[in-house]
């Protein structure tokens, strides 16, 4: 177990704390988070309201159905989980948000960490947006009852990028999106199942020829089901010949 300071801590501002660490207490993620590897915070947003009621949210200004969190409550939870000199990056958990790619998760992972606002209701007010330098962050284009949900997909691909959580560094860096394409297809034992056998390529111990079909595989499927990663995917020698 480490005993230095975590290089990444996330603290994640929430109306539901018990939702965490939820997942990300099991498998990788778990044992990386109790030997030390990362550290995790969260703190329920009701602490900082100022009512008997200890409300969070009101009544959406120009009228509409449902409620928005609230500005003020929002500053103070996170002007206590930032001081002044915290350098994370503030992220807003909500759909209009920028898509979470896997280039964004890389830097967020390489980095000291990240605050998470998760949202609720009809979302935020506006003003903290700007106010508190909100970084919007979408993971799909679906909407949730919350932010929890993103929150933990988005640190469980950060963490699992931590240097010491996956055992073999390969694992993050030849999978989907790593180079703008989807992963290939993956066989193991037994060698026929089904009927249906392993491709000779891959048993046949010649890694070049192994590679060349392992990136046409990508290329295939990237094609068929995210045609637009395509143009993102750098060409390779031969083609550029």
């Amino acid at each position: 177990m480490t005993t230095s300071a975590p290089a990444f801590r996330a603290t994640v501002l929430t109306l539901y704390p018990e939702m965490f660490p939820g997942p990300l207490g099991y498998a990788l993620a778990g044992r990386a988070l109790a030997n030390g590897l990362w550290a995790l915070e969260a703190l329920q947003i009701r602490d900082f309201a100022t009512d008997k009621h200890r409300s969070v949210d009101d009544t959406p200004a120009g009228g509409g159905p449902g409620m928005v969190m609230r500005a003020d409550v929002l500053a103070r939870a996170i002007d206590a989980a930032a001081p002044e000199g915290d350098s994370r990056p503030r992220l807003l958990m909500t759909p209009r948000g920028r898509p979470l790619t896997q280039a964004r998760v890389r830097d967020l992972a390489a980095g000291p960490g990240a605050i998470i606002l998760c949202g609720r209701f009809e979302g935020v007010d506006e003003r903290i947006v700007a106010g508190r330098d909100l970084e919007e962050v979408c993971v799909g284009d679906v909407v949730l009852s919350g932010g929890e949900a993103a929150a933990l997909l988005t640190l469980d691909a950060c963490v699992r990028l931590i240097p010491g959580v996956m055992g073999k560094i390969e694992s993050g860096t030849d999978e989907s999106f790593s180079q703008a394409l989807l992963e290939y297809p993956q066989y193991t034992r037994p060698q026929l199942f089904e009927g249906a056998g392993i491709p000779e390529v891959l048993t046949s111990g010649d890694h070049a020829r192994i590679a060349a079909w392992r990136r046409a595989q990508s290329e295939a499927v990237t094609r068929e089901r995210r045609p637009d990663l395509l143009a993102q995917t750098p060409a390779q020698p031969e083609k550029r010949r």
